[in-house]
């Protein structure tokens, strides 16, 4: 989870959040000095940051497309994690320089869109509007339920009718015990109304304490799991869902859902809850509504779309959820 600065965000202790953008394989090793090594290490070490559990390697010298210059990919590595990035070095060894190689022909926007999948997934707000804002979400996050009250009862009132909003799963299941629950209970009730589901999640953000108890007598790991049940339950009779489905489907908690929505997160770079994409255009924490406005309005002004003239006031309660 996540607040607006990186101090604030509770974040998987991914190793792979040092900084870099990677995902180049590693080449075999050429004749780079060892001193030369060394000073690279120490030099990449310097200007990251770089921890000492994270090991740093020089390989792959090769000739670059650039004169004067070689490339070289220095290679982190921690336990079974591996990951290389290119730098380009001076035939001279005495500059290195970062290199970051961008194709203009493509819209990294779009090709970051293309790598989600929403295929029935619960949409709030208009449906074919041309702006999409995906939400990684863990519904024990406390940065979730801020930034689900930012949307929904700050920003959304306004963009309503030129913008939909799908949730995508992230709980960080070894901090939030009953995040998973929650994810697969919402699922369910996703299969059977998307009204119920959007209920079920503003139950849960709006007021978590309806699980958690209040904060001077929390209750107990099992009263929370059946907290979240009983709400799923609740969202569901609200709003007529099939009874035998939903606690068919809520007592076998398959997780496959879930587990798919992580491995997408994973793949995209997420590591932190809630991480919005507004038609590809990334914000992660619980950013304010000024923030949020800001990438809303770029995103439809890329799409050709007009922006809110004025900011229509927030409704002081979640507005209902769109058939």
């Amino acid at each position: 989870m996540e607040g607006g600065s990186p101090l604030s965000l509770l974040k998987r202790p991914l190793w792979l959040m040092i900084l870099f953008c990677l995902g180049c394989s590693a080449q075999p090793a050429q004749n780079t000095s060892a001193d030369l090594n060394r000073r690279i290490e120490h030099q990449v070490r310097s200007h990251y940051n770089i921890p000492e559990s994270i090991s740093v390697g020089i390989e792959g010298r090769k000739p670059s497309e650039f004169p004067g210059y070689d490339q070289v990919q220095v290679v982190f590595s921690e336990g079974t994690h591996r990951t290389a990035t290119d730098f380009l070095l001076s035939q001279d060894g005495k500059t290195l320089i970062r290199m970051t190689k961008i194709d203009l022909t493509a819209d990294p926007y779009a090709e970051t869109m293309k790598k989600i999948s929403v295929a029935g997934r619960p949409v709030r707000g208009a449906r074919d509007s041309k702006v999409a804002v995906v939400v990684f979400d863990d519904f024990q996050c406390p940065f979730c339920a801020r930034m689900h009250q930012t949307l929904f009862r700050d920003v959304f009132n306004e963009y309503k009718d030129r913008i939909h909003i799908i949730y995508k799963d992230y709980p960080l299941f070894s901090i939030h015990p009953w995040a998973g629950r929650a994810a697969n209970d919402a699922n369910c009730l996703a299969e059977l109304s998307n009204d119920a589901f959007w209920d079920f999640a503003d139950a849960l953000h709006f007021n978590p304490e309806q699980v958690t108890g209040p904060r001077e007598k929390r209750h107990s790991p099992a009263e929370q799991l059946a907290a979240v049940d009983i709400l799923a339950f609740q969202a569901g009779t609200k709003n007529r869902v099939d009874e035998s489905k939903l606690q068919a489907c809520v007592k076998a908690q398959s997780d496959t859902t879930v587990q798919e929505s992580v491995r997408e997160a994973d793949a995209l770079g997420v590591s932190a809850t809630p991480t919005l994409f507004i038609n590809g255009r990334k914000l992660e924490g619980a950013v304010d509504a000024g923030e949020l406005r800001a990438t809303l309005n770029a995103a439809l002004r890329d799409a050709g779309q007009p922006v809110p003239n004025a900011a229509v006031s927030g409704a002081a309660a979640p507005p209902a959820a769109n058939k």
